[in-house]
C-alpha cells in the first residue's frame, strides 16, 4: 500500500509537470538534405522514441545532420556517425541556447526523417518564449509599449489558435517561422521592450464560445480593414488608423501601424484588440491551455 502511494504521488507530479509546460513546436526547417546544429553549452542527442541518449554535441561547434535513407547522420571532424533512428532530440545539459539557420534559439531541437522526404528541423520552445522571439520579428521593439502588448496578446491568440486546429500536424509540428504563420527569429531577435510586453500580458488571449481566435494581423491596410466571407466572425471592417502608410498585407484584422498610432492617442492594448476585433473576450490560459 505504501509503495502504491508513492508511485501515485510520483504520477500526479510528472502529470502536473507535463500539464504546465507551454511548449509548441516551430518548424525551422523542412525536407533537408543537411542541417547544421550548434550549442551554447554541452547538449545531448537523444533518441526521440526511446529517450536514449546517442551522442553529446560540445559547446560551440558546429554539427551537420544529415538524412541517410530513413535514418539520421551526425558529421563531427568529418566522421559520420549513423544515429540508428528517424528521429532525435536535442537537449542542453544546463541552461543554454541551440544554434541553427544562423539564429539561438531556445528549448530544445527535434530533428526527424519522416518518409525518406529529408530532415524536418523543429523548435520545441515555450509558448511566452517562443512568443518574445515573435513580437520584435513581426513588430518594431521601439514602437509604443501598448501597441507591442497589443501584439503580444494577438501573437498569442493565433499560435494557440493554429495549433489547436493542426495546421501543420502531419509534418510533426504547430507553425512555421515565416509570414505564412508568423514571422519568428528565435533568441536572437529578442528584444527587452518586447520581452517586456510578453510578460505583461502573459498568457492573455482573445476567446469566443470558449475557443481561442486566430487573431490575423498585418502590417497596414491604407485606410480600411477588410473581413473575410467565411470563418471570421470576429473580424470588422473599421479606419485602421495607418492613413499615408503603403497598403502592406491580407488588410484583415489589427493593422499593426494603426495600432502604434492609436497607442501615440492613449489607447492601451485592450483598447487597441477591442478596436480591431469583435464580439470577444479576454481570457487567460492556464497552465493546461485551458481558459
Amino acid at each position: 500500500m505504501y509503495l502504491k502511494k508513492i508511485f501515485l504521488i510520483i504520477f500526479i507530479i510528472l502529470t502536473i509537470t507535463v500539464q504546465k509546460s507551454y511548449a509548441i513546436k516551430i518548424g525551422l526547417q523542412t525536407d533537408m538534405k543537411e542541417i547544421k546544429v550548434a550549442s551554447s553549452v554541452s547538449a545531448e542527442i537523444y533518441d526521440a522514441f526511446q529517450n536514449k541518449p546517442l551522442y553529446e554535441i560540445k559547446p560551440m561547434k558546429i554539427y551537420q545532420f544529415k538524412s541517410k535513407g530513413n535514418e539520421i547522420a551526425v558529421v563531427s571532424n568529418k566522421k559520420e556517425y549513423k544515429l540508428g533512428t528517424n528521429q532525435v532530440l536535442i537537449k542542453t545539459k544546463t541552461p543554454g541556447f541551440l544554434c541553427s539557420k544562423k539564429a539561438w534559439y531556445r528549448g530544445d531541437f527535434i530533428l526527424n526523417n519522416w518518409g525518406n522526404s529529408g530532415i524536418t528541423l523543429i523548435n520545441d520552445v515555450e509558448l511566452e518564449d517562443y512568443l518574445k522571439g515573435v513580437v520584435p520579428s513581426e513588430m518594431p521593439s521601439k514602437w509604443n509599449t501598448e501597441a507591442l502588448k497589443a501584439q503580444a496578446i494577438a501573437a498569442r491568440s493565433y499560435a494557440v489558435a493554429t495549433r489547436t486546429a493542426g495546421k501543420h500536424s502531419s509534418r510533426g509540428f504547430d507553425l512555421v517561422d515565416t509570414t505564412a504563420d508568423q514571422v519568428y527569429g528565435g533568441a536572437s531577435a529578442e528584444k527587452a521592450t518586447t520581452s517586456q510586453a510578453v510578460e505583461d500580458t502573459k498568457g492573455i488571449v482573445l476567446v469566443q464560445d470558449k475557443k481561442v481566435l486566430p487573431t490575423y494581423y498585418h502590417a497596414s491596410s491604407g485606410g480600411q480593414t477588410k473581413v473575410w466571407s467565411s470563418g471570421s466572425s470576429f473580424l470588422k471592417s473599421v479606419p485602421s488608423f495607418d492613413e499615408g502608410t503603403k497598403k502592406n498585407g491580407h488588410g484583415a484584422g489589427m493593422s499593426q501601424h494603426g495600432a502604434n498610432n492609436l497607442a501615440a492617442q492613449g489607447y492601451n492594448a485592450y483598447q487597441i484588440l477591442n478596436y480591431f476585433y469583435k464580439d470577444f473576450k479576454f481570457a487567460k490560459l492556464s497552465d493546461n491551455w485551458d481558459i
